[in-house]
């Protein structure tokens, strides 16, 4: 059943079941990510790490990883950090939750939607000389203990450089 929005941080705390659908408007293959996400208290924070399994057109699947930490300086404010510290993007658990990020030389902008909380969703625009491409990642809490098993896959670690 569906609730109000999240007004803190500790409410992203736990496991969620991820599904990610990537629009490549350049001609290059679509995508599809099944997997996990999860959020876990480290510091001041919540540490996001994310595993999956990502397809790309008729490629094989590759494992793929990433991780951000999230903190909250201030009751309106989430910040989302890379993995190594480096500001990445903040949004507002009040108004539109939105961002951007700008990586020289490609935009990435963002938008969180929880208005069927506890699901919820980001979707992402990238644009810029060589990308242009929309990914959307739908997010459902996963009770503690299941989640996706250890394969022999290929694994792509993105630690968030070059976005």
């Amino acid at each position: 059943m569906a609730t109000s929005k999240p007004n803190q941080l500790a409410a992203f705390e736990g496991r969620w079941h991820l599904v990610r659908r990537i629009e490549d408007y350049t001609g290059g293959p679509a995508g599809h990510m099944d997997g996990d996400a999860v959020f876990r208290a480290e510091g001041a924070g919540l540490h996001y790490r994310e595993t999956g399994l990502l397809r790309l057109a008729n490629n094989p699947p590759i494992r793929a990883e990433r991780s951000y930490l999230w903190t909250q300086p201030d009751p309106a404010r989430i910040e989302v950090c890379f993995s190594d510290g480096r500001p990445f993007h903040w949004f507002s658990l009040q108004d539109a939750p939105e961002a951007a990020h700008f990586c020289d030389p490609d935009m990435y902008r963002v938008h969180y939607a929880f208005t069927d909380w506890p699901n919820w969703r980001s979707v992402w625009c990238v644009t810029g000389p060589r990308k242009d491409y929309r990914m959307i990642t739908e997010y459902a809490p996963l009770a503690l203990g299941s989640g996706m098993g250890d394969t022999d896959m290929q694994t792509v670690v993105a630690d968030g450089r070059g976005a």
